[in-house]
């Protein structure tokens, strides 16, 4: 739905890391410069903690809340447009929004 729209997004299970850890999956939006949604809030405020850290800049990550089930992908949509909107740049190192 958002490449229908223009925007330049992939899935993990388009690429093949869906066996992936979810810092293997930061580590991997990383080097691709993807910022990451996911429904994961707790693990992935975590492991943007320990990324500041670090020092281990991301491209960014867009946490939706349980509210919104995997399966309703467009109320996910619609948010994530208003966000590439108001980003049209992408988030910066170390962003972390919570979608509401």
């Amino acid at each position: 739905m958002l490449r229908r729209r223009g925007i330049d997004a992939v899935s993990a299970h388009e690429v093949g890391n869906l066996q992936f850890s979810d810092r293997e999956q930061l580590a991997y939006a990383s080097r691709e410069g993807r910022c990451l949604v996911t429904r994961n809030a707790r693990h992935f405020m975590l492991l943007s903690q320990e990324a500041i850290r670090r020092q281990e800049p991301h491209a960014g990550i867009i946490l939706c809340p349980p509210r919104f089930r995997g399966s309703e992908i467009q109320p996910i949509v619609a948010v994530l447009i208003r966000v590439v909107k108001r980003y049209p740049e992408g988030l910066g190192e170390y962003d972390v929004l919570f979608l509401s």
